[in-house]
């Protein structure tokens, strides 16, 4: 039984320093256009500025 709770120790271990470091990566760096695609699927990959057509004059 101890070499089981000694393995899941250092798994869990393992994990958070897994943990810690994928979450600086996307809350510090500017990784994340290049590991999402969600911004590919939103479409605001390639957004350019279009001129506006204003429909009420004020």
């Amino acid at each position: 039984m101890k070499t089981f709770e000694r393995l899941l120790i250092k798994l869990l271990f393992i994990q958070a320093i897994i943990l810690l470091g994928v979450q600086f990566l996307f809350h510090y760096q500017h990784i994340e256009p290049y590991v999402s695609k969600v911004i590919q699927y939103e479409g605001v990959d390639k957004m350019e500025e279009n001129n506006r057509i204003e429909t009420f004059k004020h």
